[in-house]
C-alpha cells in the first residue's frame, strides 16, 4: 500500500524534479506537472486536497482508457478531467514498486528528451 510519502520519495528521486508548495503534493519537471494530489471538487462544497489520491499524467487518451477499463479499482477519472491525458490513482491500491513505475512513466512523458535519454530504462 503506497501513500503520499512514497510519491514524494519517488518523484524527488527523478532528475530535475521540482516540488511545488501546495496543500498536498505537486511535482513538475521542465515546468510540466507529472504527478500531484487530487483536488476533489463537489458541488456546493469547498475543494478538498486528497493526498490519498494522485493525479498522473498518462500521455494520451488511449492509455488513459486502457488504465481505466483494465483496473477500475486502481484508476478513475471525473468529468472535469475529460479530454485530458490524466488519471486518478488510488494510492492504497498499489504497492511502492507499482507506484515507482507509474511515477517514472509519468515523468518520462513530461521530461525533455535529453533527461529521458539519461535515465536508465528501468528506473532511476
Amino acid at each position: 500500500m503506497a501513500d503520499a510519502d512514497d510519491v514524494r520519495r519517488l518523484a524527488l528521486a527523478l532528475p530535475h524534479v521540482v516540488e511545488i508548495d501546495s496543500d498536498g503534493f505537486d511535482y513538475r519537471v521542465a515546468d510540466k506537472g507529472f504527478v500531484w494530489s487530487y483536488p476533489e471538487r463537489s458541488p456546493g462544497k469547498k475543494r478538498v486536497i486528497r493526498t490519498d489520491i494522485a493525479v498522473l499524467f498518462v500521455g494520451d487518451e488511449a492509455e488513459k482508457q486502457a488504465l481505466l477499463l483494465g483496473e477500475p479499482d486502481v484508476f478513475f477519472t471525473t468529468p472535469g478531467y475529460d479530454g485530458w491525458p490524466l488519471v486518478m490513482l488510488r494510492l492504497d491500491a498499489v504497492d511502492a514498486r507499482r507506484l515507482a513505475e507509474l511515477v517514472t512513466d509519468a515523468w518520462r512523458m513530461r521530461a525533455p528528451d535529453d533527461l529521458v535519454a539519461a535515465l536508465p530504462p528501468h528506473g532511476r
